[in-house]
This record gives structure tokens, C-alpha cells and sequence, in this order.
């Protein structure tokens, strides 16, 4: 072949097709289904992939009649075709004619254990779901910046309602080390960013590419996530753990757009809808009640006095209600008052100041009846002196009066027959005693 041939781009892909063909006219090939697609054609667009390597693969409609089963997802194949180029897009592929099925691949297997792990625990159960709201104020989304997927969602999310704010958070959505990178980014937005809705985003792919949404550790960080999650992963048909415990799954991307935020201009009109039947339902309330009263005025004909005097009686009233109201603040505050005195009486310094002050009056009464006690005491001792003074012998004695005892005995004589003439006998004066002897006596005294 010359090689200063330039091909075009056609007539290399022709070659290459050529080659290959050639090269492999009938092949088998053994691995696992992976991004199964059924488009309208009817056509089946497949991964067959193992755990180092992946070909695209298509099974046309009129072949699927010989299947014995329906491909689905993670399933181990044996595929048998020939491998061709789709020269358009230079992409070569496996076209089958049959297919051998072998069971679930590793992969799926590894899926579905972990998926009935963590239902039993709980992760998956709606009671546990968070609920959205309504008209998020910020919306944070965990996706790669170059993504096709949160360019959709941000043109989206802006044309429906343009007031809420958006933020990116940039992670690795595939390949060694994504779910690491996305569980830190769901830690950090936690317990940093002020935010209503974390949202994980990405675009469909096959199951080694959506493999990341399938970790443990990050179906569990989504679990204990405080700010609810949405996952917007992949296409519709396509399912991941993430999916299963996030408080909603969209999707696709651009859906889950459409399930957060209300079209702006629907809703403007549904309140506008509905303004307007609020004031026609309005409008028509009052034109039923003024026609109503309009009745009942012509039915009841003239009341100005009754109502005259009804205004008057409710006055009256209102009035006595008023001075009530007034006698019943004032028995309020009057007991109000006597509770905050007996409270103030119970006070440990107002009671201590109280009795203090009572003690000192005590003190001071019992000193002032010691004074009288014994002023009076002295005053009747001073009585009872001068009453033992007046009728003592002395001051009898100082009167004139003299006292007569015989001698030598002590006895007084108070009867002259008591004594015989010539006795001796001694007189008491006030002042001194006579000794004498008795010449006479006589019976009666002298007066």
C-alpha cells in the first residue's frame, strides 16, 4: 500500500471495518451486560465489560426472537457475533446474534447483597425520609463542573425559578476514589454551607461508571445527612444504591430540576388564577349580604327608637360593666396588696427587724415597770414605816405614855390589881425608867 496515501476519514474507517471483519468474522465473547438501552427501534445497545476492559455491543430486534430469556443489567453472557465499525462515529462494536446467560455478574451480585443489607437496617424505609421544601431558597449540587448533567440542571433550575441560589460543590462522579470525594463534600456542606437541598448529580453512564453511587460508606453518609437528599443520578432506567436511600429519587437530572422548583410563570398565574376567584367570591359575599340586610331592613320596617334605646341600654351596661370591672381591679389590687404586705411581713429581714424592734420595746416597758415596781414598793415601804412608827412603843412612848413592869420580871403591868402596894416596879419613858415603889392603887384610871 503506498503510504503516501492520505485517506479521508471514511475511507479509513472502511478499512479498519474491512480488517476487522475479516479478522474476526465469528466470534464469542464472555462478560457483563452493563447499560442496557432499548430506544423505539427495538434494537438492544449494550456494555459488555469485565473487570479490566469494555465493547459496545447491539442486538437487533429480528435476533431477540431467538433469546431465552430478556438481557437485563449485571448479567453474565456469553455473547456470539462478529465484531464490526459503525463507520459514522468510527466506533466499533460486537453485533450478536446470540447469547448464552450464565446468571447476575459479580457486580450486580454485589449490588443486590448490599442493597438487602441496608434495607434491613432501615436506610430505605420512607418513615426515615426527610421531607423537601416547597420553594428551596438554595440548592447545592455535588457533581463534576464538566458534566453535561449539571449544565442541564442549572439552565433548568434557572428558567423555572430564577430566585433560588445555586452552588457546586466539585467532585469526582466516577473511577477510583469518587465516593470518598463525594462523602467528604456531603460532610462539608453539613456542617459549613447554609443550604435547604444537597442535590448528587450526574449523568447516565454505564455500571462501572455509576459504581461510585453504590459505596456503603456513602449510602450511609446520605443517611445521616441533616440538609435532605436528592439523587439525580444516570437515566431513568438506571439504579443505584444512592437512589434507594436519598429522601427523593429523580430520574434523570433535568427531572429532578423539575420535581424541586415550580415553573415561576405557572405559579405567578395560579395566583393570579386564584386571586382573581378570591375576589369574585368576595364580591359576590357581599352583594348576597347587602341584598340580605337590603331584605331584612324592609322586613323590619322602622326600629331607630328600639335601636336608640338598645345603644342606650348597652351603654348602661357597658357602663355597669365598667365600674364591675373597676370594683373587681380594685378587690384584685387591694388583695394583691394585703398578700404583698404578708409577703413582705414573712421577709426573714422584715421579720428579724420586726422582732428587734419589739424586743427593744419590751426592754425598754420591762425597765419602765422596774422603775414603778420599785417606786411603788418604795412608797409603801415608806407607808408601812411610818404606820410601824406611829404605833410603835417608841412613838407612844415620845406622846407621854410610859410602860410598867414590875421589878425583876419584866412583866408588864396593865392592871393596877396586878400589882400590890410596896412592890417595886420600873416605868419606861421615851427617854430613860424610873424604879419606884407603889404606895396606892385604884381601879379606875383617870381620865
Amino acid at each position: 500500500m503506498d503510504r503516501q496515501h492520505i485517506y479521508t476519514v471514511s475511507e479509513l474507517n472502511g478499512a479498519i471495518r474491512t480488517l476487522l471483519e475479516n479478522r474476526f468474522p465469528v466470534l464469542s465473547v464472555s462478560g457483563e451486560i452493563s447499560n442496557l438501552r432499548k430506544p423505539y427501534s427495538g434494537h438492544l445497545y449494550f456494555t459488555l465489560k469485565d473487570d479490566r476492559g469494555q465493547i459496545k455491543a447491539v442486538l437487533f430486534k429480528m435476533q431477540q426472537r431467538y433469546l431465552q430469556q430478556q438481557p437485563a443489567d449485571g448479567q453474565s453472557v456469553i455473547c456470539r457475533g462478529r465484531i464490526s465499525v459503525y463507520e459514522p462515529r468510527g466506533d466499533y462494536q460486537l453485533i450478536v446474534d446470540q447469547v448464552d446467560f450464565h446468571g447476575a455478574g459479580n457486580l450486580q451480585i454485589a449490588f443486590e447483597q448490599l442493597k438487602k443489607k441496608l434495607a434491613a437496617e432501615g436506610l430505605f424505609a420512607e418513615e426515615n425520609k426527610k421531607n423537601l421544601p416547597a420553594l428551596p431558597d438554595h440548592i447545592t449540587l455535588i457533581t463534576s463542573p464538566r458534566g453535561a448533567a449539571v449544565h442541564d440542571f442549572i439552565r433548568i433550575a434557572t428558567r423555572r425559578f430564577p430566585g433560588t441560589r445555586l452552588a457546586v460543590y466539585p467532585v469526582a462522579v466516577q473511577g477510583d476514589g469518587a465516593a470518598a470525594e463525594i462523602i467528604d463534600a456531603l460532610r462539608r456542606v453539613n456542617s459549613s454551607l447554609h443550604t435547604d437541598i444537597i442535590v448528587l448529580c450526574r449523568g447516565g453512564g454505564s455500571i462501572e461508571d455509576l459504581q461510585p453511587f453504590n459505596d456503603e460508606q456513602l449510602a450511609r453518609a446520605i443517611y445521616e445527612s441533616k440538609i435532605p437528599v436528592v439523587s439525580a443520578i444516570g437515566h431513568e432506567i438506571d439504579f443505584t444504591i444512592a437512589d434507594f436511600v436519598s429522601d427523593l429519587r429523580a430520574p434523570t437530572p433535568s427531572a429532578a430540576a423539575e420535581l424541586l422548583l415550580p415553573d415561576a410563570r405557572v405559579l405567578s398565574d395560579t395566583i393570579q388564577t386564584q386571586r382573581n376567584r378570591l375576589i369574585r367570591l368576595l364580591q359576590n359575599q357581599l352583594e348576597h349580604s347587602s341584598a340580605g340586610i337590603t331584605l331584612q331592613q324592609q322586613k323590619l320596617g322602622d326600629f331607630s327608637a328600639p335601636l336608640a334605646n338598645l345603644f342606650i341600654k348597652v351603654d348602661q351596661e357597658s357602663m355597669r360593666l365598667s365600674r364591675s370591672m373597676e370594683d373587681i381591679f380594685q378587690t384584685c389590687q387591694q388583695r394583691i396588696s394585703a398578700i404583698e404586705l404578708r409577703l413582705e411581713r414573712q421577709n426573714p429581714d422584715t421579720r428579724l427587724q420586726l422582732s428587734i424592734s419589739r424586743l427593744a420595746s419590751v426592754h425598754q416597758r420591762l425597765i419602765q415597770a422596774g422603775h414603778h415596781c420599785i417606786a411603788s414598793n418604795t412608797q409603801i415601804l415608806e407607808q408601812q414605816k411610818n404606820l410601824l412608827e406611829a404605833i410603835s412603843p417608841h412613838a407612844t412612848l415620845a406622846r407621854g405614855y410610859a410602860i410598867v413592869r414590875k421589878k425583876n420580871t419584866s412583866k408588864v403591868v396593865t392592871d393596877s390589881e396586878k400589882i400590890k402596894p410596896g412592890e417595886k416596879a420600873e416605868i419606861l419613858l421615851h427617854r430613860g425608867r424610873l424604879d419606884v415603889t407603889v404606895d396606892t392603887r385604884s381601879g379606875e384610871p383617870e381620865t
